[in-house]
């Protein structure tokens, strides 16, 4: 769990993804296309990948990825940030330091 934070709390946004999954895939780019940059941890490249996931899991991701923290606070699962880029609130959320 102290792996985890320390990594969201890195970047301004942060991704823990899988390089092949097509919904992580799609989230990277939703925030690729709004100016982010955000840091990609692809778990299933990441030799303590399955750590992580056990982590992601104890913060109550099911499915673990892709979990996107933005300014080191857990925003959601995928659903959640495509609610809120449909509401709007995500550009806001980018803009804000």
């Amino acid at each position: 769990m102290e792996r985890v934070r320390d990594l969201a709390s890195m970047n301004k946004v942060v991704i823990f993804a899988k390089s092949s999954s097509c919904m992580c895939h799609t989230i990277k780019a939703m925030f690729y296309d709004l100016g982010a940059n955000p840091e990609v941890h692809e778990l299933d490249q990441d030799v303590k990948g399955r750590e992580i996931e056990l982590a992601l899991k104890g913060l109550g991701c099911n499915p673990t990825v892709p979990a996107v923290f933005i300014g080191g606070v857990f925003m959601g699962l995928a659903k959640d940030v495509i609610s809120l880029h449909v509401e709007g609130s995500l550009k806001k959320l980018l803009a804000h330091d």
